[in-house]
């Protein structure tokens, strides 16, 4: 297989973070759990929680995300590699959340109050299916969404990390053409050489 180029691989670690952001940002709008609740004087009421009223900091993992593909162009050495540790640690973090809330899914009362359509609902509170666990997850593949862009976003954190010395460094480029003297007459070299403080008959 073909070794990526520098500038290629630079090009794959933004793509993986604005997947990475695509995926969470998709899974805060998705439905996570569903449930019924015995609501006072309605009956079973349904209830549905969309990954971002049951994790706000989804959208914001997902923004951060989008900004890291400007600050991994703009940063280099040092300043990058902290960039890409700052990505795994809110990735590592959201995949520790995401895992929590699939093995211990909310309760009715719980997706009742953070439900819109949930709000406001007095339940009733003598019903067990009140505090019981959802009996299912609406939309299952929502969750699974966000472990996705988590995985994702500790691929592109990793290749900041580890392969920071390899990508190219937009700077460096403009920096050395300004650096090369322009090709000048005998006399103008003089007088170049006598502003930078050396002596023009020398050599």
């Amino acid at each position: 297989m073909t070794q990526l180029t520098p500038a290629r691989r630079m090009l794959l670690i933004c793509v993986t973070l604005l997947a990475a952001a695509g995926a969470l940002a998709a899974s805060s709008a998705l439905t996570w759990f569903t449930a019924d609740v015995p609501a006072v004087g309605r009956g079973p009421v349904p209830v549905a929680a969309s990954g971002a009223e049951l994790e706000p900091a989804l959208g914001g993992v997902a923004l951060l995300a989008v900004a890291g593909v400007a600050a991994a162009l703009a940063l280099a050495g040092p300043a990058r590699r902290l960039l890409g540790a700052l990505l795994a640690a809110a990735g590592g973090w959201v995949g520790l959340v995401v895992v929590g809330r699939v093995l211990a899914p909310p309760s009715g009362v719980e997706i009742a109050a953070l439900s819109g359509v949930g709000r406001g609902l007095v339940v009733s509170p003598a019903s067990p299916a009140a505090t019981a666990p959802p009996g299912g997850v609406a939309a299952i593949s929502a969750p699974f969404l966000a472990g996705l862009g988590v995985a994702l976003l500790l691929a592109a954190a990793s290749g900041l990390l580890l392969a920071e010395r390899d990508l190219p460094r937009f700077g460096a480029r403009y920096a050395a053409r300004g650096s090369r003297p322009a090709a000048t007459d005998p006399a103008q070299a003089a007088w170049d050489d006598l502003d930078a403080g050396r002596d023009p008959t020398e050599g």
